[in-house]
């Protein structure tokens, strides 16, 4: 049994935090597969934290010498898969258009194939501002599409469009500046 100090500082780790955003999937994914007010606000609650996540399981490994090769492999894996699950469900309930997310997440899947190529080489494969820019654009148009329904007034839905194609534009654009970066790969 974990005490009270053992237990914050293992839910510290940017392992598991990672981990918890894996394990946030199902529940998101359940919560949608019932669209409701209560339920699409509560999934979206969950990606919120969840995306969160994201930012401090690397802050965490940076700042306090934790970076390990699981953290380093898992935590694109684990934003990959929370994006992905997130908008196949967004797609189901035709809240978002389908060949949008097949972009999304074609160019995912290409730019982490990619990436394990660079860093099989030994080659830096930190995310650039691009990249950054389209994971920002991505969670601002999860967490209003995922609300979805009218929401203090506002309609959440037209703003998470909104962002969506902003997430369009800076998924197009940054999976290009990734090949491009790396066509010295294609010649050799």
């Amino acid at each position: 049994m974990l005490s009270g100090e053992k237990l914050k500082k293992k839910l510290s780790e940017p392992n598991t935090l990672t981990m918890g955003r894996v394990a946030a999937i199902p529940l998101i994914v359940v919560l949608l597969y019932f669209p409701n007010r209560f339920c699409s606000f509560l999934a979206a609650l969950i990606f919120s934290a969840a995306a969160i996540t994201d930012y401090l399981d690397g802050y965490l490994a940076r700042t306090r010498g934790l970076e390990s090769t699981f953290g380093k492999i898992m935590d694109p894996v684990a934003d990959k898969l929370l994006v992905s699950s997130s908008f196949i469900m967004l797609v189901y309930h035709g809240w978002v258009p389908a060949w949008v997310v097949c972009i999304i997440i074609g160019r995912e899947l290409a730019v982490t194939g990619l990436r394990n190529i660079i860093a099989g080489r030994g080659e830096d494969v930190s995310a650039s501002w691009l990249g950054k820019y389209k994971t920002g654009f991505q969670i601002s148009a999860i967490i209003p599409l995922m609300i979805h329904y009218p929401f203090i007034g506002i309609d959440v839905h037209v703003v998470g469009t909104f962002f969506l194609w902003g997430a369009l534009v800076f998924t197009l654009w940054s999976g290009a500046d990734y090949f491009l970066k790396a066509r010295h790969l294609f010649t050799t």
